[in-house]
């Protein structure tokens, strides 16, 4: 047996280079070959120290039965980086694989884990791709089994062709020994009685057995791998292509139930057309976004591969302004509440123009085990109809890229979005008109798993924003933290959308000018907040870029423009995400019910309760999805209970009980 065998020559020609690092090989000498049972194979030692990178708990347990005493080391199933966050999330789902196992089994396995003569690990500093058991007996028998062969019912019950070897020699025994404590030392946390019973990624977390080792060790450190970017994207690529060949290949009930699939070449055709009738229309789509790219390091902007020009003239700017004042204004011409209409569309406009910057602080905040959350990536703009929802977002998208390009609500899938989303890069994607049904069913899982990019760490891609009208109903809170809303309750009549002409008159004449300007100061404080997000300090906020983008936009306004618009003003990540903010249509549907039917309230002092008699079961449902969890709200049938204390302070109403005459005259 020899070790460290290399060569200095290239693998692929020439020398020097990573192709030339030494490698640890081993060189053994063939016997014989043979077959035998994965008990014969273990049986007849006492001990038992195995590395696996994947693992079937079942086989797991009968296999530990055999010996006196054992330790198992269990890699990640994944291509993985090793950040915090993917090594928390492998244990949760490690300790949760194991607790779904054979109960009986399991208490049997943590009895051991408590006794100490079962020891487990999981590694949490490299990736472990080495599939090593090594045997003892007390009288010094020693075997290394080794090879392809996980430590699973598929690998060992000839389920899968594996290539499977063992040795029964004590230097073998020896030198893979070495392997395994170098692995062990330093690079695994035990996992305990308590990690498999309770641990989880949510109010447990500090169970898993990474959380176990910090509290333990006061401090580790992480050294995430950087070398296997190409094999996560190759993984993540491969994903993404299965199932968008997946709803190609036709499956009949009977071959779903049987587990088999039978596979002709006319199967194979009529897939191949479904999959080039949708790459026909996914290209036509994609034809229609131009590509809006933000290069942090060079403080540039490329729209469709060509730098833009960040240095407008202030004429251009001036003009831009004076436009987009114009058209906000137009807006007091509506019915119903203009002002709120006027301000709502400006919040989310400030957010539609920093929609660009948004990737790269979501990857950076990724980066650092920071939050997510204060950079939304999705908007949703609904209410009355001829509210102006999509010649706004026309007018918006205008200024930044110079076009209004949308996909019609038809077109919106996940799988579509995904796919446009990996190629348009940095302008927001528009739904127009999307229907409640096709929100429910498509919109509200895309928004919830907004985990897109991040895996990859893509820099660039782009906001989804979608306009949708009265009957998208309530949004549900995992939406309503995620989405920038914007709910309008003005209109205008049929006959007055036929006469303005203002919304075609400034869609001609606005540039880009002033978006452009725009950028370069964004791009100015762009490495700011990346450099506060890099801050470990638990004390520190996070960076409000929101709070940031108003700021020049009123700044940029204020130069501009002779005469203050009201609407034009600072914001903040409040006034986005505050509950009074996201209760909006709560706080204005209890206050008109006090003023218009007290009777629908029923106030218990004694119990601190405030029933609310809402007298539909869809209203009260809408109602609970808005209500904050400070109200402790439940809901019984038509009716919304509410802590009394608290409904008082986040409706603003002393919630007293009316006496006739105040119920007549609103006093």
């Amino acid at each position: 047996m020899s070790k460290d065998i290399s060569t200095d020559m290239d693998l692929f020609g020439g020398s020097g280079g990573a192709s030339t690092q030494r490698l640890d090989v081993v060189k053994l000498d063939y016997v014989e070959s043979g077959s035998m049972t994965w008990r014969e194979l273990f049986s007849g030692f006492d001990s038992l120290k195995a590395i696996t990178f994947s693992s079937g708990i079942g086989f797991v347990y009968q296999l530990v039965d055999l010996f006196k005493d054992v330790e198992i080391i269990f890699g990640c199933e994944e291509v993985m980086s090793y950040t915090l966050q993917e090594i928390m999330a492998y244990q949760a789902k490690l300790m949760e694989r194991i607790r779904k196992s054979d109960s009986a089994a399991m208490a049997k396995m943590i009895e051991r884990v408590e006794n100490g003569n079962i020891r487990l690990y999981v590694a949490r500093q490299k990736l472990s791709h080495e599939k090593i058991y090594l045997l003892e007996s007390d009288n010094g028998r020693r075997r290394v089994v080794f090879g392809s062969a996980n430590m699973s019912f598929n690998a060992f019950g000839g389920r899968q062709r594996e290539v499977i070897c063992y040795i029964d020699s004590n230097e073998a025994y020896e030198r893979f020994a070495e392997v395994y404590e170098d692995l062990k030392r330093g690079s695994v946390d035990t996992i305990t009685k308590k990690a498999i019973e309770v641990s989880d990624a949510s109010e447990n977390i500090d169970a898993l057995p990474v959380s176990e080792t910090v509290r333990v060790e006061k401090a580790i450190y992480i050294e995430p791998a950087k070398e296997v970017g190409e094999e996560v994207n190759f993984v993540l690529d491969t994903r993404s292509l299965a199932k968008k060949i997946a709803p190609s290949i036709p499956i009949s009930k009977d071959e779903k139930k049987k587990g088999k699939v039978l596979i002709t070449p006319d199967i194979i055709q009529k897939v191949r057309r479904q999959l080039v009738k949708e790459s026909e229309h996914e290209k036509e789509l994609r034809s229609e976004y131009p590509q809006l790219a933000v290069d942090a390091e060079n403080n540039a902007v490329f729209l469709n591969g060509e730098p833009l020009d960040l240095n407008p003239a202030q004429d251009d700017i001036k003009r831009d302004a004076e436009l987009f004042a114009m058209y906000m204004k137009g807006f007091e011409r509506f019915h119903g509440d203009s002002s709120g209409m006027q301000n709502r569309y400006y919040e989310f406009a400030n957010w539609f123009f920093c929609s660009p910057f948004m990737a790269i602080m979501r990857d950076t905040a990724l980066r650092y085990d920071q939050k997510t959350l204060p950079y939304p990536v999705f908007g949703l703009i609904y209410g009355q109809s001829k509210a102006g929802k999509t010649s706004f977002l026309e007018t918006l998208l205008k200024m930044m890229i110079g076009q209004k390009v949308k996909i019609s609500a038809p077109e919106f899938t996940r799988t579509t979005i995904d796919g446009l989303r990996r190629t348009v890069q940095g302008a927001p994607i528009i739904v127009d008109d999307l229907t409640n049904t096709r929100f429910n069913q498509h919109a509200i899982e895309t928004i919830k798993n907004d985990d897109f990019g991040s895996l990859d760490h893509l820099l660039n891609y782009p906001a989804v924003v979608i306009s949708a009208n009265e009957d998208v109903k309530a949004v549900a809170p995992e939406v309503i933290r995620r989405t920038v809303i914007c709910r309008v309750q003005a209109g205008l009549t049929n006959t007055e959308v036929m006469k303005s002409n203002i919304v075609r008159s400034v869609q001609q004449k606005i540039g880009t000018a002033l978006y452009r300007e725009y950028l370069r100061r964004m791009l100015e404080s762009l490495s700011e907040m990346m450099e506060t997000l890099k801050d470990d300090d638990p004390e520190s906020e996070s960076p409000d870029i929101l709070k940031v983008s108003s700021e020049i936009l009123y700044s940029i306004f204020c130069g501009c423009l002779d005469e203050r618009q009201d609407f034009i003003r600072e914001l903040s990540l409040e006034d986005y995400f505050s509950e009074k903010v996201t209760g909006k249509y709560a706080i204005q549907t209890i206050r008109t019910a006090w003023q218009a039917t007290p009777a629908s309230f029923e106030v218990d002092a004694r119990t601190n309760t405030l029933r609310y008699v809402a007298g539909e079961n869809w209203d009260a449902d809408r109602l609970m999805k808005e209500l904050p969890e400070t109200l402790c709200a439940r809901r019984s049938r038509d009716s919304v209970i509410m802590d009394l204390d608290a409904a008082k302070e986040f409706f603003n109403i002393d919630f007293r009980p009316k006496l006739f005459w105040q119920r007549m005259f609103g006093k």
